[in-house]
Parts: C-alpha cells; sequence; structure tokens
C-alpha cells in the first residue's frame, strides 16, 4: 500500500520503525497517550535515556529491522528518517498491504492540526527554545501540546497532545523520510516559528551552507500572513533565509528591536538574572538556570514570541524561574569518587565549544575532560574538521573515540581521527585517540573507560559528548568512579 497521508480512522496498533530516536520515541509516548497498541524497532539496542522513555510507556524494542517486526501486520507503520529503503523491514512494508506515513506527517495531521503550532527550528538551541517555551505555557496554565526532541526535566513525557490551544513543537530541518526527502518542520504547520541560528549542518542531504538555507526559506514561506517569525537578526545566514515571511518579524539578538543583558548570577539558587530588552526599553527582568549568552537569546527569543500572543513579563516570570533544563545539555548524570559526569549532546563544532565554555564558567578551574565521538552524519566527515579542533580550547584533556560506522561515506569525505587529534594538540590542548581497537561501540565504550578511569583525579569534571547512546560509556565511568570511592 502506498504512503497515506492521514491517519487511518479504524487503526488501533500503531508500529514504529526507529523507535530509539527522541523524537520517535516521544511519538510513541502520545500514541500511548491517545489509547493505541504501540510496537516499534530499531536498529541496536536503545541505551538510556531514550530506553527509561519507551520502558515508562511499557515498550521493549525490537533490535534489528527484520520482516518478522510486521507480524503479527500492524495497522499502520510510522516510518523514521534513519530508515533506508534497502533495509529487510521497509522492503516487507513496501511490498505489504500496511498503510505506512511519515513522523512528522502524522504529527502534524493527527496531533498540530488546528491548533496554534510555535516551530523552534534552527542549527542550534532548538531543544531548549521548544523546552523552555512549552514550560513557559504550561506554567502560565495553558496545557500546551509540545513535542521535544530532548527530555526536559520539568515534564515527564518529552511529548503530549495538550488540551490548550498551542503546540510547540522542535521543528528539524532534517529529511522526513526515505519516500519524503523535504525537511520535517514543513509538516509542523507552523503559525509562528523561531529561527535561532543556521549553519551547515548534515552533511548527509545538505550540500552547502546555501543549500540549508533554501530548506529555512520553504519554512519562511509556510507562515501565514496572521503568524510570525521570530528570527535572530544579527546572524546574516537567518536574515537571508527569513526575511521575506509575510507575518509580523521579530528581529532578536545582540542590538536587534528584542535584545538582552546579563545582569548577575544568584550563586545560593544557581540561577542567572537578565533582561530583556524591547525596542531598547526594558521589556521584563527574569532568572533562569540556563546561563551563558547562547541561552540569555534563546530566552529573549521565546520572550517575543509570546509577548506576539499578548503574555507579559509577569505571566513569564514564574515559567523562567522554575525551568528546570534538559538531560543531555550540560546535564550532570552523577558524581562519584568527588568527580562529576556530564552528559551532552553536542556533536556540531559549534556545540562542542559552547558546551565547554559553559562547562569552564560553571566549574571554574577544575580539571574538565571532553570525550568525544563523531557520531553525527556531519561530524563522521572531515566538512568540519578544521573547525572540530578549535572548538576545545576550553577542556584540559580531550579524548576522540574513533568515529561511528564510516562505512557509507566515501573514504575521502571521512573525518581522520588521528590528524584531528594531530590539530587539537597544535593548538596547546592535550588530546588523544582512544578505543580505536575496539570491535563494536561497546566494546570502544570498554577501552576508554578503564584508560579514563586509570588517569582520573578527584575533583576532575568528565563530559561527554555524543548525539548517540556511546555505547553506555557514561553510566562504565560513574560505575567505575563508584568503585574507586569505595577502594580508596
Amino acid at each position: 500500500m502506498p504512503e497515506v497521508s492521514e491517519f487511518p480512522t479504524n487503526a488501533s496498533h500503531v508500529h514504529i520503525m526507529g523507535i530509539g530516536g527522541t523524537a520517535m520515541a516521544a511519538l510513541a509516548g502520545l500514541l500511548v497517550q491517545a489509547g493505541y497498541t504501540v510496537t516499534g524497532s530499531d536498529a541496536n539496542i536503545v541505551y538510556p535515556p531514550m530506553s527509561d522513555v519507551l520502558a515508562k510507556i511499557g515498550i521493549k524494542p525490537m533490535v534489528g529491522y527484520h520482516a518478522s517486526n510486521l507480524n503479527p501486520a500492524p495497522d499502520l507503520v510510522i516510518v523514521g528518517n534513519v530508515i533506508r529503503a534497502i533495509y529487510e523491514e521497509a522492503q516487507f512494508l513496501q511490498q505489504s498491504s500496511i498503510p505506512y506515513m511519515s513522523f512528522p506527517s502524522l504529527l502534524g495531521a493527527k496531533f498540530i492540526g488546528n491548533k496554534r503550532s510555535i516551530v523552534a527550528a534552527g542549527t542550534h538551541g532548538k531543544t531548549t527554545t521548544t523546552s523552555l517555551l512549552t514550560w513557559l505555557l504550561e506554567a502560565a496554565e495553558k496545557g500546551p501540546g509540545y513535542l521535544i526532541g530532548g527530555a526536559a526535566l520539568n515534564f515527564g513525557q518529552p511529548a503530549a497532545s495538550g488540551h490548550g490551544e498551542y503546540f510547540v513543537v522542535e521543528g528539524d530541518e532534517y529529511d522526513t523520510a526515505f519516500f519524503d526527502k523535504g525537511p520535517k518542520f514543513l509538516h509542523y504547520r507552523p503559525h509562528t516559528a523561531i529561527v535561532t541560528s543556521i549553519e551547515f549542518d548534515h552533511a548527509d542531504i545538505y550540500r552547502d551552507l546555501e543549500h540549508c538555507q533554501e530548506s529555512f526559506r520553504k519554512l519562511a514561506d509556510i507562515i501565514p500572513e496572521d503568524g510570525c517569525m521570530v528570527a535572530r537578526w544579527d546572524d546574516d545566514a537567518v536574515v537571508n533565509a527569513v526575511s521575506h515571511a509575510k507575518g509580523d518579524i521579530r528581529r532578536y539578538g545582540l542590538n536587534q528591536d528584542w535584545d538582552g543583558e546579563i545582569i548577575g548570577f544568584d550563586s545560593d539558587a544557581g540561577q542567572m538574572i537578565f533582561r530583556v530588552l524591547k525596542s531598547g526599553k526594558e521589556w521584563g527582568v527574569f532568572q533562569s538556570i540556563m546561563a551563558g549568552e547562547h541561552n540569555l537569546y534563546n530566552q529573549v527569543a521565546c520572550c517575543a514570541a509570546l509577548d506576539f500572543y499578548g503574555f507579559s513579563p509577569s505571566d513569564l516570570q514564574h515559567g523562567f524561574r522554575s525551568f528546570r533544563g534538559i538531560k543531555r545539555r550540560q546535564e550532570c548524570i552523577g558524581e562519584a569518587f568527588d568527580v562529576s559526569v556530564i552528559d551532552d549532546f553536542a556533536h556540531h563544532p559549534t556545540a562542542v565549544r559552547l558546551t565547554l565554555g559553559g562547562l569552564r564558567l560553571r566549574f571554574g578551574e577544575r580539571r574538565i575532560w571532553a570525550i568525544f565521538e563523531p557520531r553525527s552524519a556531519t561530524a563522521r566527515r572531515k566538512t568540519h574538521q578544521d573547525e572540530y579542533a578549535d572548538s576545545f580550547s576550553d577542556a584540559d584533556l580531550v579524548v576522540i573515540a574513533p568515529p561511528y560506522d564510516q562505512s557509507r561515506i566515501p573514504k575521502a569525505e571521512r573525518m581522520n581521527a588521528d590528524e584531528l587529534v594531530a590539530q587539537i594538540n597544535a593548538t596547546g590542548t592535550e588530546a588523544y585517540l582512544w578505543g580505536n581497537n575496539g570491535k563494536d561501540a561497546d566494546d570502544i565504550a570498554d577501552q576508554i573507560a578503564s584508560t579514563v578511569l586509570a588517569n582520573v583525579q578527584p575533583l576532575d569534571v568528565i563530559a561527554v559528548m555524543s548525539n548517540g547512546g556511546f555505547g553506555g560509556l557514561h553510566h562504565k565511568l560513574l560505575t567505575g568512579l563508584k568503585e574507586k570511592e569505595i577502594s580508596k
């Protein structure tokens, strides 16, 4: 059966291919909340935090994309964008009578519908902005629906259908599915869009920055005249892509119509105090745990968007003050042997630089380890290798893992981990390639963990950066640190 654009009215069992992804696990939660039986498959064992999300809603993913996953036949299959047409499960699906659709298409048709959709998009800051915006609406008692591409600590699940008029969704520019190569965010029916930044990313599907901008131009095209475009106007790539939007354009950033100033820090509450400016005049003063200039402007963008819908500063103050942050965004997942282990999703060189800069502010003179897995489609390529070399300056020790599966990348286009380590050392930061004899992700993680544990010192900070599970490295490190603590 061909792809369908509407959710089958008689469906009761929905199967998700690629269920271990953050957005797909969130979708599973939405469907379970709506009363559907949900199953799912993924290429490998799913690690925390998404394995925890799935376990909480009673789903144990099938491992491997096998045709047998579709027996008995579900009423509908949702195909994630990690699925390739050559996979056995995908081939069986296309030859069967089972209806299927993409995740973005389903979200737009079934859960967003005619709600006021606010789409947070951009190369960086999407998850933070989506999570914060959703919490501001929730704290203001507006009951928003939402889908967050991560685990926001204020919510028990990464998605909810909501009972109010707003739906907040993280807008990814990555392609939708193997049968739909358009960007995901075009399916989300935006009434308002926030564009935080545009850089060249996703080198597996985009040729260059101009090609990336084309997708954001299409996003601007579908903003209605009564809608709003909130855009980082001190970013030339953003201005070039979205300045033609038909709705109200709200320009934010340094010296823009919407600006911000960091006033100081409340060390007791662990919060940044900041002022939001509208046309040069103070609009509101807020407190938030989200520190740093990049987070300042993510918060300014949320203010600009909600002001468009009539919210006042007093409506938002409790939401900012009570926002708890996001898993895998500078998240301290545990401490043992007087060592802090940080988990972060950073994979683009800009994100690596901002993450380590934030950790340096947070931890001062403590020794920082940066353990980086080149795992994303861009990181595994040499596209940004020179930029990566300059992204680790706030770390004291850098460990580069072997790039994740490069088998489908032409040799001339692959990131060279040995060269990257040499480049980082040339900047004056101590760097190593560890785990290069590993047979698989678990083996690589074991090797890195054992070497780190043999050299770690009390008061060290270990920042593990990957957009995947990294073979469970975070938890292997914590387990080893607890054993060192017991034996010391």
